[in-house]
């Protein structure tokens, strides 16, 4: 699938009246939408666990970016109580857009948890999304047609839920935790559009995915990241099926800004959905169960103690 609109991830659409949030704004993915978003002339707000690198974030982008409005606001989705007063601090009285990007990818055990006891990769990039949402939503219905894009990953494509065992309780292996507390994420972002028509908002929900991006293929933007020489150059083979971080944002870029993305759709990469400029994919065939969706939804209500079992424009 593609879109019939054209799209040059060089040429942004102006954004000047426009307020984005984009959590784990200080690295990364993030780091690169926040650059990118911040050249429409829109007001960017990092969502940043650590002030010190959001300073550095936001110094790295006024240096490229001449004029950019860009703020940040602290943000730890591992500690779900704070997440009312993040939004209350964002002190504005519209969002036109929130990109859920920040997460935590852990490679070894031991499990480890939040505050709450919520397994720290679920709790993390699932459940800290969800009740961010639930906050978000008075600024996001105040908006004309605001958007909620929520990033996942390829390697939630080849995961499925245990909807017995959320918390990788019986069962914890690192990697494939993390990629089904991606496949969380994912499955929300479907199911939160589907009721956000149903409650006939303005507000959108889409989800995208970065394909491969790797460390060694992202432009360096010191002290944010820097890439040797060395790795550049053993990169360089990688380049032929994968990607750098910058064009990783390009999916979650476009959803933001480009009118001919609606809600309930699929964005990643164009080339094998690893790398490549941004198009419109089919929803992957597990991530369309309903049954699934809605049985994580009503879960996360329980688990996160915030009320989204209804949405409303």
């Amino acid at each position: 699938m593609s879109s019939s609109s054209s799209w040059n991830v060089q040429r942004l659409p102006g954004a000047s009246e426009q307020v984005f949030l984009v959590t784990g704004g200080n690295a990364g993915i993030g780091y690169f939408t926040a650059e990118q978003l911040s050249a429409t002339g829109a007001t960017v707000v990092l969502g940043s666990r650590t002030p010190d690198k959001a300073e550095v974030a936001m110094a790295s982008i006024r240096a490229r970016v001449p004029g950019a409005r860009v703020r940040a606001v602290r943000l730890d989705l591992a500690d779900l109580p704070s997440l009312q007063a993040t939004v209350e601090a964002l002190g504005v009285e519209r969002l036109d857009a929130v990109v859920h990007n920040a997460g935590v990818a852990l490679d070894d055990p031991p499990r480890r948890e939040t505050g709450r006891g919520h397994e720290l990769m679920f709790g993390t990039n699932h459940l800290g999304h969800f009740a961010l949402t639930h906050w978000l939503m008075p600024l996001l219905s105040a908006a004309p047609a605001a958007r909620v894009v929520t990033v996942g990953s390829f390697a939630a494509k080849s995961e499925r839920l245990d909807l017995d065992d959320l918390q990788s309780r019986k069962d914890y292996r690192a990697k494939r935790t993390y990629g089904r507390s991606k496949l969380a994420q994912m499955y929300f972002g479907v199911e939160l559009d589907r009721r956000l028509r149903a409650a006939g908002s303005a507000v959108a929900s889409v989800v995208v995915h970065p394909g491969g991006a790797l460390d060694s293929l992202t432009p360096s933007r010191p002290p944010v990241h820097v890439r040797t020489t060395g790795a550049r150059l053993s990169a360089a083979p990688a380049a032929l099926l994968v990607q750098g971080k910058h064009a990783g944002a390009w999916p979650a870029v476009r959803a933001v800004l480009d009118p001919a993305v609606q809600g309930g759709q699929l964005w990643g990469p164009r080339v094998f959905g690893l790398r490549g400029e941004p198009r419109r994919e089919a929803v992957w065939d597990h991530l369309a169960d309903p049954a699934v969706a809605a049985r994580l939804w009503h879960a996360s209500c329980d688990l996160t103690g915030v009320d989204l079992s209804t949405v409303s424009g």
